[in-house]
């Protein structure tokens, strides 16, 4: 792999992440991260669809007429991800009627159209296909780092497995409801991108 291979692969999860920097993809981010394993089938299944539909459009953008480029974008998004949906359905169906309609919505996620726009049509199918990939991570790494503390602290388990120990709730210990609720997603998200920009002088506004 090539610098500019580990570069395009590896930005998003830091410098130019699709979240805390692009600001992208927050809606999905408010509404599936309360658990963990939710959060996680999401991000496993936005990365796919990045990767996949980058990969597809870069492999056909040479034929694809300029006036029905976005037609044709939204066709393989939607392709993807009714694959997608039928193979949750199949093998995790529980997480599945959790996620319910997000999994549709990807299709109209600002992170998937985005990257077809601004790298896919313009790159050849391998670097499309590295782009899509290090965007999906970035993506899933805030989705499941804001899952890990809503669900910890929100109910006291983690992947539906108890982890807040009995005794803490003996000694008065109350899981806090707040975090469960969206409001405290974007919180989270926003401290996440507070200390990214503390520590990164190149993403403080000037």
């Amino acid at each position: 792999m090539t610098e500019k291979d580990k570069l395009i692969l590896f930005n998003p999860l830091g410098k130019n992440n699709p979240i805390t920097v692009q600001m992208l993809g927050i809606c999905s981010a408010l509404a599936v991260t309360s658990k963990l394993e939710p959060a996680f089938i999401m991000a496993v299944s936005v990365t796919a669809v990045i990767a996949f539909s980058n990969l597809i459009l870069s492999l056909i953008r040479n034929t694809i007429p300029s006036r029905i480029r976005i037609i044709v974008q939204l066709l393989i998004v939607a392709a993807l991800v009714t694959v997608i949906n039928e193979i949750l359905k199949a093998y995790a169906y529980d997480v599945s009627k959790q996620l319910s309609v997000f999994v549709g919505l990807i299709i109209t996620n600002c992170i998937v159209m985005g990257r077809l726009e601004a790298f896919a049509l313009g790159n050849r199918p391998w670097a499309s296909f590295l782009d899509g990939v290090g965007n999906g991570l970035g993506y899933a790494v805030l989705l499941v780092i804001v899952a890990f503390f809503r669900e910890l602290f929100g109910s006291g388990t983690l992947w539906n497995f108890q982890v807040m120990p009995q005794s803490f709730y003996d000694a008065g210990y109350c899981n806090n409801g707040l975090m469960i609720l969206p409001p405290m997603a974007l919180i989270i998200i926003a401290c996440i991108i507070w200390i990214q920009r503390s520590r990164d002088k190149e993403l403080q506004e000037k």
